[in-house]
């Protein structure tokens, strides 16, 4: 198991597109895949799951990945934080 903490830096946080896009990056890994927020623990492969957090701007999260692809998972998942999930910042 790996895991790593960031800051969700998106200023709208993860609502619906970038909580699909999410998901969908999630999905394409064989780990299993969560996000620990707020005391919650989410699976990153349900956009539903990722939604209904809440999760916004500044908010602490902390990505966990467990299997065979979980190092390559860990690191394309930060990747797609940082880079907003391809969602434009003012």
């Amino acid at each position: 198991m790996v895991k790593d903490t960031i800051i969700l830096k998106n200023e709208t946080g993860l609502h619906a597109r970038p909580a699909g896009e999410l998901a969908k990056l999630a999905a394409s890994f064989q780990s299993t895949i969560k996000l620990n927020v707020n005391g919650k623990t989410i699976d990153a492969k349900s956009i539903l799951g990722i939604m209904a957090a809440g999760i916004k701007y500044n908010t602490e999260i902390e990505i966990e990945c467990d299997g065979e692809d979980e190092e390559k998972a860990l690191s394309e998942i930060i990747k797609g934080f940082e880079n907003n999930f391809g969602e434009e910042q003012k």
